[in-house]
């Protein structure tokens, strides 16, 4: 709003300032989340023993990491012996018997990605959502769906590539030469699109979760100014708007989750294994086998599920 006309001064964020506040907020979010999927793969790994090339999902709250198991030994984080009673009890038992700091097992090789990828998707989200309000006017409503949309499609295209080749060198100890020629092995052998394999059902994902997300945000925190009459929204405002928004889209888009991580995992096991990867790994084939095999609440499943909203609730708090 313009001083002269008696309003409060807008204040506008630089660009390096958003980049600071993403990295920040990012760092703060996978402190917060961590915890809860570390325990939940301790939890899985004591009733389901992880051999050795066995791949599972890492979330650090901010992305989905594909981490392969090690060497069958009981050193690595996963692998520790414990006989945990429920979520509460493996909380407590981890803390007392292996310290407080085994909560973010796991998180520092995760962040090399996870924070820039954050940074990326909202800066851009930012200064997109600044440009066309002030080339469309700032009540259109349709700014944010568009803005979280391309935002959230350049941060998914620019870190899958990064991704495969994380996951490749976690796998077994690569120097950069035996690195590079992997990636040149790859891409000649299937195209460069190769790169972008797990990019797709990760789009269908992130995208609409992105585009219902800002949408729900921007309208929520509109309206619980104008209720508390209020010129900027307060940390409170903007926490319930994020936790509502969040929480509605993190339900919508669950069922490409399950199906995301389940491609994952399936192209990492045909690919460790030199298999061919069968003509039917679309995302709209999982997708049908698993309604086929488990009706549709396989797509919702409860584990999954809740855990998905208490990541984005804390990702979209950042």
């Amino acid at each position: 709003m313009d001083p002269e006309a008696g309003g409060p001064e807008i204040v506008k964020v630089t660009p390096l300032q958003q980049m600071l506040a993403s990295c920040t907020g990012a760092i703060l979010t996978s402190l917060m989340v961590t915890p809860l999927d570390v325990v939940k793969i301790r939890l899985q790994a004591q009733g389901n023993l992880l051999p050795k090339g066995k791949c599972f999902v890492y979330s650090n709250g901010l992305m989905d990491h594909l981490c392969v198991c090690e060497e069958g030994s009981n050193k690595v984080w996963y692998k520790k012996p414990g006989r945990f009673q429920g979520t509460l009890d493996a909380f407590l038992k981890i803390i007392r018997n292996e310290g407080i700091k085994s909560l973010w097992s796991g998180l520092p090789p995760t962040l090399v990605m996870a924070v820039p990828a954050t940074v990326i998707y909202f800066t851009c989200y930012d200064q997109l959502t600044a440009i066309l309000r002030s080339k469309l006017g700032g009540n259109e409503t349709y700014i944010p769906i568009v803005a979280g949309i391309v935002a959230r499609f350049g941060a998914v295209t620019v870190i899958s590539p990064l991704e495969l080749i994380r996951t490749k060198m976690q796998s077994k100890k690569f120097s950069y030469q035996e690195l590079h020629r992997f990636v040149s092995k790859k891409v000649s052998e299937d195209g460069w699109i190769s790169l972008w394999r797990g990019w797709a059902p990760t789009v269908l994902r992130d995208v609409p979760f992105s585009a219902m997300y800002w949408y729900n945000y921007e309208v929520l925190r509109k309206w619980l100014c104008e209720k508390s009459d209020l010129y900027e929204p307060t940390f409170m405002i903007n926490f319930t708007s994020g936790a509502l928004s969040g929480s509605f889209a993190a339900v919508a888009t669950l069922p490409f989750d399950v199906v995301k991580t389940q491609k994952q995992t399936q192209l990492w096991m045909y690919e460790s294994h030199k298999m061919p990867v069968p003509s039917n790994m679309s995302t709209w084939a999982i997708m049908k086998n698993i309604v086929g095999e488990n009706g549709l609440s396989g797509l919702f499943t409860v584990l999954g599920g809740v855990l998905c909203i208490l990541e984005f609730l804390g990702g979209a708090n950042i």
